[in-house]
């Protein structure tokens, strides 16, 4: 199951992490404004250390994965 799903009734259809309404890519505008993960779990505390590492990692995979 993936972490990042996206749901036209949620926030309309944008990737969000699975179980919430927290925007995956408000997740990578922290990390782009040299914020750190912990400054952004402590601001989304719905979404957990492992779950935003997962989509992290999913996020990598992807652009991985279109390069090949």
């Amino acid at each position: 199951m993936s972490i990042i799903v996206k749901d036209p009734e949620i926030l309309g259809g944008e990737p969000v992490f699975c179980g919430t309404r927290v925007p995956f890519q408000t997740l990578l505008d922290y990390l782009e404004h040299g914020k750190t993960l912990y400054q952004f779990l402590d601001e989304f505390p719905t979404v957990t250390r492992e779950a935003a590492i997962a989509g992290l990692e999913e996020a990598k995979a992807f652009v991985f994965a279109g390069l090949k």
